[in-house]
């Protein structure tokens, strides 16, 4: 069972190599060493998450690896680039002080071609046996040559996987994404996160999932959630294009996820171009901050979109780097565009947490067209009202004709009244929440 304090899990997810500068490091430069104990800077960006309404800091990988975090060298050692063991305690001791979780990013599909066994492998025949084909011809991760795929078939992986996971939940974590999750056999999955649910009932594991059946591999594999590509997807293509009946279907879907297991949903993260550089109308990245915290899941917000930055993921050799950028000390200068974003990151954040029960909200379609979609959101008797207008011409609703005779209008794009009304017009790139009265 999924531990409770997930219901309220808001996290905003930081990739911790770029914003403290660690990586990439500029040509010509020493790498950064432990002694300068860039770990601990995120810290001063703790309160920053307060400010803006998260409940946790999902971090990406913190451990020692060559170059991005994801070719592992040694699970037990935060990166020298990073700090050491005590960077991580004072990390976990001021989040604690402000009431945050921590999210762990768990590398178990591959290692770096610096991992121990891999360095003993050409000649170690029982080393060899912790990964997929042969010395000279191990199988790699999505042709990576430099990250190489661990044999999860093997008990000692098993018993490895186990116990970092058990480590880093001792030493403070409250979980754990599970990276490139759709690539390990779900049984291994099976096996090892029950052994370390029995240590640590309370944590909470995500997997890394992009296609395919996701209620089906969460229940296989014992997952507590999953990564919602799919709705990530819908929900940009679906403004750029005009198209809401792909944002609905999506939405079906995602409710029927909801009946088994709270996705975790975003609009960016550190492996996708962001939010406000994926959408072709500047305006909808409010529809797009609007859907993430109206529709039921657990929601993430990647450091920096708060703000409005973008950057363009592209794919070749450090295409990652310019999403995943250093970040100065707090706080930062923000132009007219960066103010108006983060001020309503707080605003829908907050009336999120004023309302805890769409976690588990499904919707229901209420008006569907290209371009401007109503839906109900709804857990029991809870309900609010949303309409998105991506249209150049205004909407105009009665609300008899959806549903609700009448509705508190609670939140919008026109600085609405927050009387009880029997319709309602939505502006040009508009949007409403309102409450059935």
């Amino acid at each position: 069972m999924t531990a409770s304090w997930v219901a309220h899990a808001i996290w905003w997810q930081v990739y911790p190599l770029g914003f403290v500068g660690a990586f990439p490091t500029p040509e010509g430069s020493d790498p950064p060493g432990p002694g300068e104990h860039r770990l601990r800077r995120l810290a001063d960006w703790f309160d920053h998450a307060i400010e803006l309404g998260a409940s946790g800091i999902a971090l990406g990988p913190i451990f020692a690896s060559r170059t991005h975090g994801y070719d592992t060298t040694d699970h037990y050692r935060i990166d020298p680039r990073l700090g050491d063991d005590g960077d991580f305690d004072y990390l976990v001791a001021e989040a604690r002080a402000r009431g945050l979780r921590v999210l762990l990013d768990g590398v178990f599909n591959h290692v770096g071609v610096d991992f121990g066994r891999y360095l003993d492998a050409a000649h170690d025949d029982t080393a060899a046996r912790w990964f997929r084909g042969r010395p000279g011809r191990f199988h790699t991760f999505e042709g990576h040559s430099e990250l190489i795929t661990l044999n999860h078939d093997h008990p000692e992986v098993v018993d490895y996987v186990a116990d970092v996971m058990s480590h880093w939940l001792q030493r403070g974590a409250d979980g754990w994404r599970l990276d490139a999750a759709y690539a390990v056999p779900q049984q291994f999955w099976a096996t090892t996160l029950p052994r370390v649910r029995e240590r640590h009932p309370d944590a909470w594991f995500v997997g890394e999932l992009i296609h395919g059946d996701y209620a089906a591999i969460v229940e296989a594999a014992t997952f507590d959630s999953a990564t919602q590509y799919e709705l990530w997807k819908a929900i940009w293509s679906s403004l750029n294009d005009g198209n809401f009946f792909e944002l609905n279907w999506a939405l079906q879907r995602h409710s029927t996820f909801l009946a088994s297991f709270a996705p975790l949903t975003f609009i960016g993260n550190h492996d996708v171009t962001r939010i406000a550089s994926q959408l072709d109308n500047p305006h909808h990245l409010a529809h797009a901050l609007v859907l993430l915290l109206t529709i039921g899941g657990v929601p993430s917000v990647y450091a920096g979109d708060e703000f409005g930055f973008r950057a363009v993921k592209e794919e070749r050799y450090g295409g990652d780097d310019a999403v995943r950028p250093e970040f100065a000390s707090p706080p930062l200068q923000l132009d007219d565009f960066g103010a108006e974003v983060w001020r309503l990151h707080q605003f829908l954040i907050g009336l999120r947490r004023r309302h805890p029960w769409l976690h588990s909200a499904t919707t229901t379609s209420m008006r569907l067209a290209n371009r401007h979609y109503v839906y109900e959101t709804r857990s029991g008797n809870d309900a609010l009202v949303v309409a998105l207008n991506i249209d150049d011409e205004p909407v105009r609703l009665v609300l008899s004709e959806l549903g609700p005779a009448r509705a508190e209008v609670v939140a919008g794009s026109a600085a609405p009244p927050s009387d009880v009304v029997a319709e309602v017009t939505v502006e040009p790139h508009g949007w409403r929440i309102l409450r059935p009265a």
